[in-house]
């Protein structure tokens, strides 16, 4: 079991995000994080590129959830990470609401999260990573 310490950032991080605080999301990393987004297998590395990607995720997409519908299925805590499955509703630009499943891996670093692995779908992951998108890399292991 990780230390408490962990889980409370694991916590923060997920608070923040639904506050929209960038911040304060940002406070929950550690050294140079990498996201992996699966099953496309593409990742993001380093801090700077975390940062453009929650200007872009906490100003475009969070506002767009439909916070009532979102259903949280489960966490739980390893070893290695901080595990949670959503649903959550996203409202496009037309006004059509479409539910996209989401599986996040919040990895834990020493003191705080070292990134995040997440499954969904590639078009809810594009709508998410949009300010990143092309400057993703490929996974190679």
């Amino acid at each position: 079991m990780p230390a408490q310490h962990l889980i409370d950032v694991a916590h923060a991080h997920l608070i923040a995000e639904g506050a929209g605080d960038f911040d304060a999301a940002l406070a929950t990393f550690e050294g140079e994080p990498v996201y992996e987004l699966l099953p496309v297998g593409l990742r993001m590395r380093g801090m700077d590129a975390v940062r453009r990607y929650y200007r872009h995720f906490l100003a475009e997409v969070v506002p767009r959830f439909v916070t009532d519908k979102i259903v949280v299925h489960g966490s739980w805590v390893g070893d290695t990470g901080f595990v949670i499955e959503s649903t959550i509703v996203y409202r496009h630009d037309d006004g059509r609401e479409e539910a996209f499943r989401i599986l996040g891996i919040l990895k834990f670093g020493e003191r705080a999260l070292i990134g995040e692995r997440i499954y969904a779908d590639e078009a809810f992951l594009r709508i998410m990573f949009a300010g990143v998108w092309d400057e993703m890399e490929p996974m190679e292991d």
